[in-house]
């Protein structure tokens, strides 16, 4: 292969990684997280309290763990690009219908379905980065980083950046339409991630080769995510309605958003050395300490400073998680392998996500401030960082030491 074909198979991999990233985008920050930014218009608009506001996210929460179950059984039978595919439109539609209903049983209804398609795109998307780059592991190890990043940190400040502004200007009975304008950019990458998706076109993983996983010594590593979808959840819910309550603008409103953004999509620049060189649970472990100091400083120091400093640790952490973990499963587990166990992690991670909207909105109802429930999360996030700092590696103990 000439210099010439190497550039272009090289630019080919990191367009094919856009592509999917816009899927991250998607199944990530516009189906999870874009309703941080829309509840306090809905909250207004529908007379609901914290605990009603907290039961859609974890509506979502349940679908995503339908979705991560499943995905465990289907990676098995159709190729990841196909799961990806099926969930990425099938997101985009539970979306805009999203808009198209407001009572409760509706809203709960899409957003589960946002949830359990969301899962399959999201798990089968990571597995797909981490094939791009095989004879490359820092390659490898920036690509999985920057999908999350990348991805994630794009929806959050095209969100923020016309979401609160557009709220603030037609007033909050507008919030069925944000639903709708979210949909139709997420339809508007459909092309890109198609293509993207196509282009990794693999058959199912060989079953012969796959292994049973050593969950009894992943267990660190298990509980440190789980302990992870307990605790960030409460943030990119209530963020907002906390600023509300605090009687922020919709400009900061909007400059926290984007600010959360913009450090999300640079934090791969930050931690993707660091997936590099570590094997063990101690990537995870500093991710999930940074998230929780990002959680707490917002009640720390609550005023605009504050908010900011928070937007900025926060950002530079939350969708490091994922990437963690799937370096974690890139460098311990054999390729056959890594399907099975993405979908593991996503499947737990799920089932803790999905508890603590609605337990985080009862706290915040009983003790009349939603800051009790982000200090709370805080203190979860820091449990995980303990747990996942006894992950040793499972097979690679070299990397530890840079090599």
């Amino acid at each position: 292969m000439t210099d010439a074909d190497s550039a272009n198979a090289l630019m080919r991999s990191w367009l094919i990684l856009l592509g999917l990233a816009l899927g991250v985008c998607v199944t990530n920050s516009f189906a999870r997280f874009a309703y941080g930014l829309i509840l306090p218009a809905m909250q207004t608009d529908l007379g609901w309290s914290y605990a009603q506001a907290g039961w859609l996210n974890t509506a979502n929460a349940i679908g995503y763990i339908v979705g991560a179950l499943t995905t465990i059984w289907l990676i098995r039978l159709l190729a990841p690009w196909r799961l990806f595919l099926v969930g990425f439109v099938a997101t985009t539609l539970s979306l805009i219908a999203t808009g198209l209903e407001t009572g409760l049983i509706w809203q709960s209804t899409w957003r589960i379905a946002a949830g359990l398609f969301g899962a399959l795109s999201f798990s089968t998307a990571g597995l797909l980065a981490a094939q791009l780059f095989p004879q490359d592991p820092r390659r490898a190890a920036l690509a999985v980083a920057l999908l999350f990043g990348l991805g994630g940190g794009f929806g959050l400040a095209l969100g923020g950046a016309s979401v609160p502004l557009m709220l603030d200007r037609f007033g909050s009975a507008a919030w069925p339409w944000a639903w709708v304008i979210i949909g139709g950019m997420s339809l508007s990458f459909l092309p890109v991630c198609f293509w993207a998706a196509r282009a990794l076109r693999s058959p199912p993983p060989d079953q012969k080769a796959r292994v049973p996983l050593p969950l009894r010594t992943m267990w660190a590593e298990l509980a440190g995510y789980g302990m992870f979808g307990l605790g960030y959840i409460v943030y990119l819910t209530f963020i907002s309605a906390w600023m509300t309550a605090q009687n922020a603008s919709a400009l900061l409103v909007a400059g926290v958003w984007i600010t959360l953004g913009i450090c999300t999509s640079v934090a791969p620049f930050v931690w993707g050395r660091v997936f590099a060189r570590h094997a063990s649970g101690r990537p995870l472990s500093l991710v999930l300490c940074t998230i929780a100091l990002g959680s707490a400083l917002p009640v720390l120091m609550p005023n605009a400073v504050g908010l900011v400093a928070s937007a900025i640790i926060f950002g530079l952490s939350v969708f490091m998680a994922p990437g963690a973990i799937t370096s974690f499963t890139r460098q311990n587990l054999p390729a056959a392998s890594w399907g099975q166990s993405i979908s593991v992690f996503t499947a737990i991670f799920a089932v803790a996500q999905s508890l603590s909207p609605i337990a985080a909105g009862w706290l915040g109802d009983i003790s009349g401030d939603i800051g009790f429930s982000l200090l709370a999360a805080s203190t979860v996030l820091l449990t995980g960082a303990g747990f996942a700092a006894f992950q040793k590696p499972l097979q690679s103990p070299k990397l530890e030491n840079g090599m």
